[in-house]
């Protein structure tokens, strides 16, 4: 049997990311409140673990966004399939990802338009690649400057 998985993405500013990952890939993002007031409510956590962006209580440093087709926790609003889960480190990236994302635009469009809705959430271009039969895309950095590339 396969097994489940997400992917975990360090982070400077866990739900500012989120936000425009969300907004890229059109996923969104998990709302924990509910499960943040039950265990706040049952003294499992304290308010120092919590924190409020988009008008909602969230982990402190921790935000995730999910398949909006994919099925979710309706307590903890944790998707059950393709996930990606943003957490807070002290450190900052220093050398190029060796983990990366493909956006691959829609069919009927072009990628010049996804290009131009990616810069409009925040990424920037990087280099544009060019691989004959391969294709054509542009390697860019999402807000944090992590690498990604849009074909």
């Amino acid at each position: 049997m396969a097994l489940q998985w997400k992917l975990v993405i360090d982070s400077r500013n866990a739900p500012a990311i989120a936000d425009f990952w969300a907004a890229a890939l059109e996923y969104e993002v998990e709302d924990p409140s509910a499960l943040i007031e039950r265990l706040l409510a049952a003294g499992h956590i304290g308010e120092e673990a919590v924190t409020e962006h988009g008008g909602r209580r969230i982990f402190r440093g921790y935000a995730g966004v999910r398949h909006p087709e994919d099925p979710f926790d309706e307590v903890s609003g944790i998707g059950h399939g393709r996930r990606l889960l943003f957490q807070d480190v002290p450190e900052g990236r220093t050398v190029k990802n060796r983990l990366h994302i493909d956006v691959h635009r829609p069919r009927g469009t072009g990628l010049d338009e996804l290009v131009a809705r990616l810069e409009g959430l925040g990424a920037t271009r990087v280099r544009e690649e060019d691989q004959g039969p391969a294709g054509h895309w542009w390697q860019m950095r999402d807000p944090e400057g992590n690498e990604f590339c849009a074909s």
